[in-house]
């Protein structure tokens, strides 16, 4: 029999595998109900609440299968998945309008916490553009911001390999799930940006990059940040959905200018106009956010998560999200009882697992 935990996070994964509801509709449903209600409801108690036939038929019909497939992935080494109800869920995402029920992460969870700015520009920049961005990146994360970006060709990609150039933390927020890469290309990117920060995303493994994914994708680049910085941006570019979006959560928004002859430069131009602060070196962007410089800034090299040695890692491994015995761990381990008994202690200490009934443990889904 699963775990509690381990039954409440199926339930989050479940909702978010059900077709036609989203984040919104989520919130809606738990504001009525809670998790057990909406999954033990009768079709009579669904339709007496004012739930629609669709919705109704949706809620008794999880697709558990997909939802076991979900669970597979989170066994797997720096695999994560923080719900709404998860202490480790970031509190700035969590204020936004529609923040996203369950978060997707492949790395460091923990540097969802730090302060963060966002960068984001053309997919097709100038020379210069680029360089821009990686200099601005590694001044920010050299003086203690990560960087937020989306994994997009051009100032994305810049800005993160700018953050890892300078041995920073970065975050990369996709589209798609994150048992695959869009675009294909940054393979390699992804693998560095998981060794200096996280992967993340609301959409489950398995979901291919579509159109409508990339807006919802940038409201929590800009949902997780103090402040959005534009590199370059043409006037009618997507760079500047991220740039209203975070100016409708209360961000700072900043843009480097450019020449009216560079088309590049109208969307920054643009919101320069309207407001955005105009910036020229990392010092006008530590101006307008003093209060995270001098409450957050600290120099920093790398990243300080909980360290497992190799052996524990192998053992958490092994610990799935519904009890298994010491017994069993010590069979599939070929350690000694004494060593897995130890190691589980460290384990349950660092929050990566809990003790259940019968000399058993499981491992937590909010790590």
């Amino acid at each position: 029999m699963d775990a509690p935990q381990a039954t409440e996070l199926k339930y989050w994964l479940a909702l978010v595998r059900m077709p036609g509801i989203g984040a919104v509709g989520i919130q809606r449903l738990l504001t009525r109900w809670s998790l057990d209600e909406i999954f033990s409801a009768s079709r009579a108690q669904l339709a007496a609440s004012g739930v629609n036939d669709r919705l109704i038929d949706v809620l008794l019909n999880p697709p558990w299968a997909l939802v076991d497939q979900d669970m597979d992935w989170l066994a797997e080494p720096e695999n994560h998945a923080l719900t709404l109800a998860c202490a480790a869920y970031p509190e700035q995402l969590k204020a936004i309008s529609s923040p996203p029920p369950v978060l997707f992460v492949k790395g460091h969870p923990t540097v969802l916490h730090t302060p963060q700015i966002g960068m984001v520009g053309s997919r097709n920049p100038s020379v210069s553009g680029s360089k821009m961005a990686s200099e601005f990146a590694s001044a920010l994360v050299s003086a203690g911001f990560t960087i937020t970006s989306g994994m997009a060709l051009g100032i994305d990609a810049a800005s993160h390999q700018g953050a890892i150039a300078a041995n920073g933390l970065t975050i990369a927020v996709t589209g798609t799930g994150l048992d695959r890469v869009y675009p294909a290309r940054h393979k390699q990117l992804a693998t560095d940006i998981v060794a200096h920060g996280a992967l993340v995303s609301e959409f489950p493994p398995g979901t291919q990059a579509r159109a409508d994914h990339f807006p919802r994708r940038n409201r929590i680049i800009s949902g997780l940040c103090q402040g959005l910085l534009v590199v370059e941006a043409a006037q009618q570019s997507g760079s500047l959905i991220t740039a209203r979006l975070a100016l409708d959560q209360g961000r700072e928004v900043f843009a480097i200018p450019g020449s009216i002859y560079n088309p590049l430069a109208h969307g920054c131009n643009a919101l320069i106009r309207q407001g955005a602060k105009l910036v020229e070196t990392v010092e006008d962007i530590f101006e307008e956010l003093g209060q995270y410089n001098q409450t957050y800034i600290q120099p920093t090299t790398e990243f300080a998560a909980p360290a497992l040695d190799l052996e524990q890692q192998n053992l958490l491994n092994l610990v799935p999200y519904s009890p298994v015995t010491v017994d069993t761990l010590v069979q599939d381990s070929g350690y000694s009882v004494e060593v897995v008994s130890s190691m589980l202690l460290v384990l349950e200490l660092q929050g990566y697992i809990a003790a259940a009934p019968g000399s058993s443990y499981y491992r937590l889904g909010c790590k």
